[in-house]
């Protein structure tokens, strides 16, 4: 459905896209990458990545939950939507951090061998954080060119529904009904 939003309501709704592209893009990519070559000589680089992250993505859920109560309806809808994706996110780095503790006990207290380790934390741990970072990051991507366009999907629009002051522009399909409180009638 696209919506008659103004351009700072538009820019507003942008910013929680923003930030989780500047996590994925920007920490988990290049900065992850930058410092996997320094990490023989200096181990500090490859531990700012996950304090990034985890910074950029618990203030996403602070400020979705600020937004409950201080943004219109569409900024409000757009930072629910990032903080939705931010706790996934969180789940899959919980989970790579828990294998990589595994790993650590296992070659420390355990006798597995440095090989399997390794293996174990790439296949497991490694492999799919870059996948679930490449499916965020089309998603958010999706999510920002939306917002530009004043669009939400109906999934988003029953999920959260809009105000009666909000005007609709365009619906889904031509049999979508309306009612008043924003609900979608097919």
């Amino acid at each position: 459905m696209k919506f008659e939003i103004s351009d700072d309501l538009v820019h507003q709704a942008k910013i929680p896209h923003d930030i989780a592209l500047t996590n994925l893009i920007g920490n988990h990519i290049l900065l992850f990458v930058a410092a996997l070559g320094l990490v023989r000589s200096y181990w500090q680089p490859m531990a700012l990545v996950p304090v990034i992250s985890f910074a950029l993505l618990f203030y996403t859920l602070w400020r979705a939950k600020q937004s409950e109560s201080r943004d219109s309806w569409y900024v409000r809808v757009h930072w629910q939507i990032a903080a939705e994706r931010s706790r996934l996110f969180i789940y899959m780095l919980l989970a790579v951090m828990s294998v990589c503790l595994l790993g650590w006990i296992g070659y420390s207290y355990l006798g597995m061998m440095k090989v399997a380790v390794m293996a174990m934390i790439g296949g497991i741990g490694i492999l799919p954080i870059m996948i679930t970072v490449l499916i965020l990051i089309l998603m958010e991507s999706d999510a920002l060119h939306q917002a530009t366009l004043c669009q939400l999907s109906k999934r988003i629009v029953e999920k959260y529904p809009y105000p009666d002051d909000v005007v609709v522009v365009e619906y889904d399909k031509e049999e979508d009904v309306v009612a008043t409180n924003g609900e979608i009638k097919s």
